[in-house]
This record gives structure tokens, C-alpha cells and sequence, in this order.
């Protein structure tokens, strides 16, 4: 008996079995998935032919498939293609290694702080207001609030280490005070005096000391 034999409902019996068991050419096993989405009636015979075959499962355990198996498959029916595939997957892996250890390079290693803040010094109230900003080079002080000193006098900026002198860093205006110097340590002293229009006369503070901050 040939399929022609057969009527649409056992032909369509025929392919579902065949579908179940693995057995069509590609293009026919294609088609009969396609139908599937389509066809209720086709998909119903393909679900009775699955528990119609599901007992003979229960006389084979289970086989684990080895995570190379596809590779070496690939490789005896494509060698060139698979080892292109296979460098390809190494140059990606060492691409992603190589990242992640400059990721984890650049995390350890101690990040400076551009521009961080290193003083702020306020009167009472902060009715006068510098701040003190070091980017690793060089120092930055800005006037956040309050006003320039009175007319015929300046503000005048000092940096004072433990037991040592006072030394200008320069005068205070409107804009930012700009000094190429080394962060000062932990417990050296910025300080705010009122000089005369110029700075101060001596190389030391001559007028009040209007504002401090120890770093």
C-alpha cells in the first residue's frame, strides 16, 4: 500500500506518526511544525502519536549528552568552519578576560579625586564663605558666599604647617584663587587675613585672621 492508498485522515495519521518519531526529510518535518500552528485537527494526532510512543522511553534511562558533543560533530563534518568557530570563541574569551582584569585593575588602583574638596573655611554663620579645592597639581579656593574685603584692603590666603611660618599663597578676589601646589598634609592650617590692598607688607600677616580650617 502506498500513501496514495491512504485517506487525508490516515495520511495526516501517517505524517504525525512520523514527525513523533524523527523520521521526515527536513523540509517535510518543517512543514508539519508549521501546520501544527495552524491546523488544531493536525496538532491533536501529533499529541495522541506522542503519548502513543511516550512508554517506549521507560526501556532506556536517560543519557547525559556530553557538552562537547556538537563540537565534535562539528569538527569531523566541518573542520575548516569549526576551527574557525573555535578561534573566534578564544579571541572573545581573551577579549573579555583581558577587560575584566583591566576592570578590576583600574577599581584597585587608589582613584584620585579631581577638584575634592580639602577645606572650608566659614565664619560665624557663614556670612564668609572660601572653599579649598585640590585636583593633585594644583590648589583652587573660591568665595561661596559673603563679600570682598572693604575698599583700600584685600583677603589674603595663607598655608601654615605645624610649628612652621605662614606662607602666602596669594590674594582672594571675585574669582578663584589658582595656585600650582602640592596638597598640603593632614593638619596644616589654611587661614584668611585682612590685608592692605596688594597683600601684606612683610611676607606675614599683618592685619585680623579672619578665617581658619585645619585639613
Amino acid at each position: 500500500m502506498t500513501d496514495t492508498d491512504l485517506s487525508p485522515l490516515e495520511q495526516d495519521d501517517l505524517l504525525a506518526a512520523e514527525y513523533v518519531l524523527g523520521v521526515l526529510p527536513l523540509a517535510e518535518r518543517l512543514a508539519a511544525e508549521a501546520r501544527m500552528k495552524t491546523d488544531a485537527a493536525f496538532a491533536e494526532r501529533v499529541s495522541l502519536w506522542v503519548a502513543h510512543f511516550a512508554p517506549l522511553n521507560e526501556a532506556y534511562a536517560s543519557v547525559p549528552v556530553p557538552p562537547d558533543l556538537l563540537p565534535r560533530i562539528e569538527s569531523r563534518l566541518f573542520p575548516k568552519a569549526a576551527a574557525l568557530r573555535r578561534g573566534w570563541r578564544l579571541w572573545l574569551a581573551g577579549a573579555i578576560t583581558a577587560s575584566v582584569v583591566a576592570i578590576g585593575v583600574f577599581l584597585l588602583m587608589p582613584q584620585s579625586a579631581p577638584g575634592s574638596v580639602i577645606a572650608s573655611l566659614e565664619s560665624e554663620g557663614a556670612t564668609l564663605v572660601y572653599e579649598a579645592r585640590h585636583d593633585g597639581t594644583s590648589l583652587s579656593v573660591t568665595r561661596l558666599a559673603g563679600t570682598a574685603a572693604p575698599e583700600g584692603q584685600t583677603h589674603e590666603l595663607w598655608v601654615i604647617a605645624p610649628g612652621a611660618a605662614p606662607v602666602s599663597l596669594g590674594l582672594l578676589g571675585s574669582d578663584p584663587l589658582e595656585v600650582e601646589y602640592p596638597r598640603p598634609p593632614a593638619g596644616w592650617v589654611l587661614a584668611v587675613s585682612v590685608e592692605p590692598a596688594g597683600g601684606s607688607p612683610t611676607g606675614a600677616p599683618t592685619g585680623p585672621v579672619i578665617l581658619t580650617a585645619e585639613l
